[in-house]
């Protein structure tokens, strides 16, 4: 089956607007073997920075090919999650604590007990 992905392969990128596959050199699909070697599927941020830029790089060139069409032909590789980070929202802000003078008065003015 790597035989097959290396000399046709095609790597699937997730994208918020759906899925799209990129064609590959030779040394190319073989990098991406050795990048998908453990797992079929892989979040880019889990890649190297190198490797990153080499992803966002075949996504500048544009080199995408028709989706499932061509799907029965090529061998998918991986598949590359290219979401963007959701932001987590912080805590949220607590209530402002009093003034330590304005909390300490009223206890000023209580008289101690005899």
């Amino acid at each position: 089956m790597w035989i097959e992905k290396l000399v046709d392969g095609v790597v699937r990128i997730i994208t918020p607007i759906g899925p799209r596959y990129i064609r590959l050199t030779f040394s190319q699909r073989a990098y991406f073997l050795w990048i998908f070697r453990h797992f079929d599927k892989l979040p880019q941020q889990v890649l190297s920075e190198k490797q990153q830029r080499f992803v966002d790089q075949l996504c500048v060139e544009h080199r995408f090919i028709s989706l499932p069409s061509t799907m029965d032909e090529a061998p998918v590789i991986g598949t590359l999650e290219r979401l963007p980070l959701l932001q987590i929202d912080e805590a949220p802000a607590k209530r402002p604590v009093a003034s330590v003078t304005g909390a300490a008065a009223p206890l000023a003015d209580v008289q101690p007990r005899s």
